[in-house]
């Protein structure tokens, strides 16, 4: 089955037709950067320009990089205050003409993770965290998925995390990735103190092998751990895969 999966990103919206059945990309991503302010009419344009630029009919999926329940969005943490309230797949659904299933970003990269990446073959409960502008997280207990765990808000020297962790916190102090690592650290040992987990898998930027081969192997976790083999590609998957229930209600989204 042939969904649109569509990903909002801090600097990107990127969207390609994904295979849901395999998890394979059918054509190369196309993206358009964020605009700024990045308030939900503006991005809900570029959405749909997305949308008419690939001949993918029927229903598509689109993440957004806050706490999202029932297409509503609650939260504005690293996007515009106007995200607040704001019903987003009624927005969508008026400027596409096409149902949509809205999620949170980190749900949508681990739902893929889970189905087609890294996690395939990851039991018990699994810490799925994205790197990036923020740190995202989503949590999976024996393959459910717990919507909207905003880990990336623990506060760390008494600000958020992802303040102090993040990917932009590394470029932001000039931290090599082995500098990066140390602070990386402290915000799996403060997760770990707070649950008991059976893997933690690292997405988004920070997962590319590149990055990877600089500072995995300096970090120490009671839980397994590995890196996404999805990379950046994880969002757009997970988000066309959490629309495959709008083509057959019987279709799990987890």
């Amino acid at each position: 089955m042939t969904i649109l999966g569509i990903d909002i990103g801090g600097s990107g919206i990127k969207g390609a037709p994904v295979d849901t059945d395999t998890g394979r990309m059918l054509t190369e991503r196309f993206r358009i950067p964020t605009p700024d302010p990045a308030t939900p009419d503006a991005v809900a344009d570029i959405v749909a320009t997305i949308v008419d630029e690939f001949d993918c009919e029927g229903p598509f999926g689109c993440t957004v990089p806050a706490r999202v329940e029932n297409g509503l969005v609650y939260t504005a943490t690293n996007i515009h205050e106007e995200w607040i309230d704001c019903k987003f797949d009624d927005l969508l659904a008026e400027r596409t003409g096409r149902p949509v299933k809205v999620l949170n970003d980190a749900d949508a990269a681990g739902i893929a993770s889970l189905k087609f990446g890294a996690g395939v073959n990851c039991d018990g409960v699994v810490l799925f965290l994205t790197i990036g502008t923020g740190i995202g997280s989503a949590l999976f207990v024996n393959g459910v998925l717990v919507p909207n765990m905003e880990l990336g808000h623990l506060k760390l020297h008494g600000e958020n995390a992802e303040n102090y962790a993040s990917a932009r916190a590394r470029v932001q102090y000039g931290l090599t990735w082995p500098e990066w690592a140390v602070r990386f650290q402290e915000y799996l040992d403060r997760v770990e103190y707070l649950m008991t987990l059976d893997w933690i898998i690292i997405g988004g930027g920070a997962s590319r092998p590149e990055n990877t081969d600089l500072y995995l192997h300096l970090l120490r976790t009671r839980a397994k751990l590995c890196a996404e083999t999805l990379e950046n590609e994880a969002g757009i998957i997970g988000a066309a895969f959490s629309a495959r229930h709008l083509v057959n209600p019987h279709d799990a989204i987890t």
